[in-house]
């Protein structure tokens, strides 16, 4: 049984391998907590969409799912929220896997919708994430982040005086995260912010600036400690 399994997961993640050391009963707890998720993917074609090997965990919900676009083996844990109230809603790779109580969210303005979020393939987001994409978020290939994870690409305006901060509208400048990332847990990202390929984030930080490809981040406001390839 654990060899058809493990055949069957390849189809995802060809370089998986169950450890030696898995006994029996942990295996057919988690084969039967997988199979549950499958077939609540299948759920998929009341919206008339193909599941494409989709699993779901329990109380998954969606909002605008016309704008939601998936590909293979996208997994989303219990009670993940999916809002696609944008001009260009939401886009998700292949092997993509979404902790769950996350919130992928590109608007909740009726008024002045977002615009869109796009997570690429083989992307894996911890539990209790805050997905935000009213000015644009951008998640490149090959990123593996913790829980707690936020992205925030609005800011408030707040120049005036005599008006209250909530009626003096937002500005939108967009998050870019470049691909092959690791984020640790309880990172914040802020709006205009674009993490390069191939960096780290070190767990809690707060990332306000953008930093260059291989950058070791972190701190509060994050700073660059090192780049990964450095040699000084």
């Amino acid at each position: 049984m654990k060899k058809i399994a493990e055949t069957i997961i390849r189809l995802r993640n060809p370089q998986f391998r169950f450890d030696e050391n898995l006994n029996s009963g942990a295996l057919i707890s988690f084969l039967w907590a997988q199979s549950r998720s499958l077939f609540r993917g299948w759920k998929l074609l009341l919206r008339f969409r193909n599941p494409r090997m989709t699993m779901l965990g329990k109380h998954v919900s969606f909002f605008n799912f016309a704008k939601i676009r998936f590909g293979r083996f996208m997994k989303l844990g219990d009670r993940v929220f999916l809002s696609a109230l944008g001009s260009e809603g939401i886009s998700i790779g292949d092997n993509v896997g979404i902790g769950a109580y996350s919130r992928v969210i590109v608007s909740t303005s009726l008024n002045q919708i977002g615009t869109h979020i796009r997570i690429g393939n083989n992307v894996g987001i911890g539990e209790y994430a805050y997905l935000g994409g009213a000015g644009g978020l951008e998640i490149g290939d090959d990123c593996i982040i913790g829980q707690y994870f936020s992205c925030h690409p609005e800011n408030h305006n707040y120049e005036s005086a005599e008006l209250p901060i909530r009626m003096q509208g937002v500005n939108r400048k967009g998050i870019h995260i470049g691909s092959n990332c690791w984020i640790g847990s309880k990172v914040t990202i802020l709006d205009g912010v674009h993490v390069g390929d191939g960096s780290v984030i070190a767990a809690g930080a707060v990332v306000t600036k953008s930093f260059p490809a291989n950058s070791i981040i972190g701190g509060v406001p994050a700073k660059q400690i090192k780049n990964r390839f450095s040699t000084v």
